[in-house]
């Protein structure tokens, strides 16, 4: 079985995604460059951005397509990271809302990236 290994973003600038992500993950990516920068999170989960200047072949969609989530544990934890995105200055494009999978909200990031946040319903 083939397992996937990374989430790939296209992004405009990678040093300027690096450093909005480097802010809000509380990490540093493991590999930065012009054209490319890339994160290990502890639960080893990768997170690549890559210029959408030198992807090839060249992207027909960028940003905005798909989302990168991020489970909490509590409904308060969903809350939290919301009041603290916003003063960090994202753009909110869902205030925190229970849906039918659960408690959530959605910002995005600098090129348009959907970031949801969300914790699932108990079953």
């Amino acid at each position: 079985m083939t397992t996937p290994s990374m989430t790939m973003i296209y992004v405009d600038s990678p040093e300027k995604s690096a450093e909005f992500y480097r802010q809000l993950l509380g990490a540093e990516p493991v590999e930065q460059s012009p054209t490319f920068a890339l994160f290990i999170l502890n639960n080893g989960f990768k997170l690549g951005m890559w210029s959408k200047h030198t992807v090839e072949p060249a992207p027909t969609v960028i940003g905005g397509g798909t989302e990168i989530c991020f489970i909490c544990e509590q409904p308060q934890q969903v809350d939290a990271l919301y009041q603290q995105w916003r003063e960090k200055g994202l753009t909110m494009v869902q205030s925190p809302v229970e849906l039918d999978f659960g408690y959530t909200f959605v910002a995005t990031d600098l090129d348009g990236h959907r970031l949801r946040v969300y914790k699932l319903n108990d079953e």
